[in-house]
């Protein structure tokens, strides 16, 4: 099997920032940040626990963990249209425009994972169903069209860091955008996909 190392997260992280983080407004701005990390977070934290505090290779991680029953149960919770959907309807009702970029910021990241996941992807339906759709296409595996996904993601996260960039002169924001394209500019380098 092969994996990329960030799971495409400073893509999410630039999307959903520039589609959800108002301007003047950086509550809203670290609330499409979070809704944009939060269904790659469980991922982090089960693989960087497993591998630096339990000490399993990360081969065993990805290969045989990743797929358990008890991360896939994990996973399915935090990358569930239904739930994301329940949320922005708070969000929504409860008029709080963070919590609506919060969840917005989420779902974007769902809409665009569902498309981009061959064997590896998440059920997207649950609590309604378990199944889980497996694409065509994946933003990481070149043998299902990653050398064309690649290049269009990092295009779209281009645009994205020059339309936050001319929104706000702050030093520290110029800094996360550059930081957020470094990262996404080496996710998608080829031969950064490894071998597990």
């Amino acid at each position: 099997m092969r994996h990329g190392c960030t799971v495409n997260t400073p893509a999410h992280l630039l999307l959903g920032w520039a589609a959800f983080g108002r301007r003047g407004a950086p509550r809203h701005e670290w609330a499409a940040l979070a809704g944009a990390l939060a269904p790659d977070l469980s991922l982090y934290l089960l693989a960087g626990g497993s591998i630096f505090v339990l000490g399993i290779p990360p081969s065993v991680v990805f290969r045989d963990l990743y797929y358990s029953d008890l991360w896939q149960g994990i996973f399915a919770v935090d990358n569930s249209f239904v739930v994301w959907g329940l949320l922005l309807l708070v969000a929504v009702w409860r008029q709080a425009r963070w919590g609506v970029a919060f969840a917005g910021a989420g779902l974007l990241h769902l809409a665009l994972d569902f498309p981009l996941h061959h064997d590896d992807g998440r059920a997207h339906f649950w609590p309604l169903s378990d199944w889980i759709f497996a694409s065509p296409v994946s933003y990481w595996d070149r043998a299902h069209h990653a050398a064309i996904v690649g290049p269009i993601e990092a295009m779209l996260c281009l645009l994205c860091a020059i339309l936050l960039w001319r929104v706000g002169p702050s030093v520290w924001r110029k800094l996360g955008i550059a930081a957020l394209m470094v990262m996404e500019g080496v996710a998608v380098m080829p031969g950064f996909f490894i071998d597990i």
